[in-house]
C-alpha cells in the first residue's frame, strides 16, 4: 500500500511581495533564486548520473 496517497498535498508557498523591497533587495532576491536553482540543477545532474549508471549496469 502506498501511503504517500494519503498524506495531504504539499502546497506551493505564496508569492513573496515585491513591492516593498528596494532594488539592492530585489538583486539580492535574484541572487539567492539563482543560487537555489544551481542547486537543483546539480541534484537533478546527480540523479540522472545515478539513473544513466543503473540503466547501464543492468544492461550488461
Amino acid at each position: 500500500m502506498v501511503f504517500d496517497d494519503l498524506e495531504p498535498r504539499k502546497q506551493k508557498p505564496a508569492p513573496k511581495d515585491l513591492t516593498t523591497l528596494s532594488v539592492a533587495e530585489l538583486n539580492d532576491y535574484i541572487a539567492e533564486l539563482e543560487a537555489e536553482i544551481a542547486r537543483a540543477r546539480g541534484f537533478i545532474d546527480a540523479k540522472q548520473a545515478h539513473k544513466s549508471a543503473a540503466e547501464a549496469f543492468f544492461k550488461k
